[in-house]
């Protein structure tokens, strides 16, 4: 498969992420997810020759994009490290941070991958190829117990044990290595072919499976690449390192994610928890810019992946 910047990922709310940032020319800023590096490049734009990007992903593939800049500079790594990594570089602080969360364009058109129940491919679903266990080595070494949990806390699944069970009989038979193999062990073949199928799916439409299958694979993928952990991490990093007056903005696809990026923005804290001072007045390193940005029905249907895009914009106080 040939990767292009263009073929990679189509960015979302391109420019309302990045003018939510308030760029200041000479500034320090910080792209967690490069990607096809489209994000990166209209912040580039604003920067004077004085300003600088940093730009962070695990992904090999993502590397063919990278910028030709003096005052671009590519982090190959997760961006839960992002504090050791500006260390590294000697930033104190930074002007602002954006955030694209979720999946690329690329991984889910990528049939290799593994991240898209569309093709039939190795359960991988690794965001960085070069290390980590596999989606596989989660189906096949997991207790009942633990699959369950993953279901039920990453999907939303409400039959999580039920699911669970069967991928627990089913590679008692033969370990699951891939994405047809997964979905034959929960009976989703057999929906979709009209064939004998299990209580709990029998009331399922077409649009409905489609949504069953999308947040079994999302659950695999967040355990798979510790997304809920990494995104703690990067967010109470970016708390950090911003200047006052420095913006963070965050894209997010799904209430797991956007429920912590709101609590970090309202609360300072992942949990939500809210402090009040001496007069009852909130205690938060930020100040919310906006409510919910979405994309126009325009973008919408031009970008089918942005139609659950949410954008919420912070500024350091």
């Amino acid at each position: 498969m040939i990767v292009t910047a263009e073929t990679y990922h189509v960015p979302v709310l391109l420019q309302e992420s990045v003018d939510g940032l308030d760029i200041q020319p000479d500034g320090v800023y910080v792209d967690v997810t490069f990607g096809g590096g489209g994000h990166s490049k209209e912040i580039l734009s604003r920067l004077s020759p004085k300003g600088h990007l940093y730009s962070f992903d695990q992904d090999a593939d993502a590397e063919k994009n990278i910028v030709n800049d003096d005052r671009f500079t590519f982090v190959r790594s997760n961006f839960r490290y992002i504090r050791n990594w500006m260390q590294y570089y000697g930033v104190e602080q930074i002007d602002g941070l954006l955030a694209d969360l979720g999946v690329s364009s690329h991984h889910f058109d990528d049939e290799t991958r593994g991240f898209s129940f569309r093709f039939d491919a190795p359960l991988d679903m690794r965001m960085n190829k070069r290390a980590g266990q596999t989606a596989a080595d989660v189906l096949n070494n997991y207790t009942e117990e633990k699959l369950a949990d993953v279901f039920y806390l990453y999907g939303e699944l409400k039959n999580a044990r039920q699911l669970a069970k069967k991928i627990v009989t089913a590679r008692q038979e033969k370990l699951l290595g891939t994405t047809s193999e997964l979905l034959k062990a929960v009976g989703m073949d057999e929906l979709e072919t009209n064939h004998k199928v299990p209580l709990e799916l029998r009331s399922l439409s077409k649009r409905e499976s489609s949504k069953f299958k999308a947040q079994l694979f999302q659950a695999l993928r967040i355990e798979v690449n510790h997304e809920m952990d990494a995104l703690r991490d990067m967010l109470r990093g970016a708390t950090d390192l911003l200047r006052e007056g420095g913006r963070l903005s965050v894209i997010t696809y799904h209430s797991l994610e956007d429920r912590i990026v709101k609590n970090v923005m309202k609360a300072g804290n992942a949990e939500g928890k809210v402090e009040q001072d001496f007069y009852g007045r909130i205690t938060s390193p930020f100040r919310l810019v906006n409510k919910i940005t979405v994309p126009s029905d325009e973008e919408q249907q031009r970008n089918p992946r942005s139609r659950s895009a949410k954008l919420r914009i912070a500024e350091k106080i």
